[in-house]
């Protein structure tokens, strides 16, 4: 009985965690679901979003603080549009294609 206690115990703390993959088209997330932190933190989406556009202009450089307030602008344009997708929220609030 105390053997399967500690098993029990063992499963609990440290024995592996399965984890449901899980795909997101960022295109579909609308400013809703990223200021509600619906889909992921709002932060790991702007770090993909700064990716992304920078990918397209192939700049490799990174500012950590322009980062942040680029994403502050998207946040703040994204509670005044819900319905837009946060894609479009970056472009708008950043300048096309940026």
């Amino acid at each position: 009985m105390i053997k399967l206690f500690w098993l029990g115990m063992a499963a609990l703390v440290g024995g592996p965690v399965a984890h449901a993959q899980v795909s997101v088209d960022v295109a579909k997330i609308t400013c809703e679901q990223f200021v509600g932190f619906k889909v992921a933190d709002p932060k790991m989406i702007a770090v993909w979003l700064s990716g992304y556009y920078n990918g397209k202009r192939d700049n490799t450089v990174i500012d950590p603080q322009a980062l942040e307030r680029d994403a502050g602008k998207v946040r703040d344009y994204c509670w005044s549009n819900f319905d837009q997708t946060v894609m479009r929220a970056a472009e708008q609030a950043l300048g096309a294609g940026r």
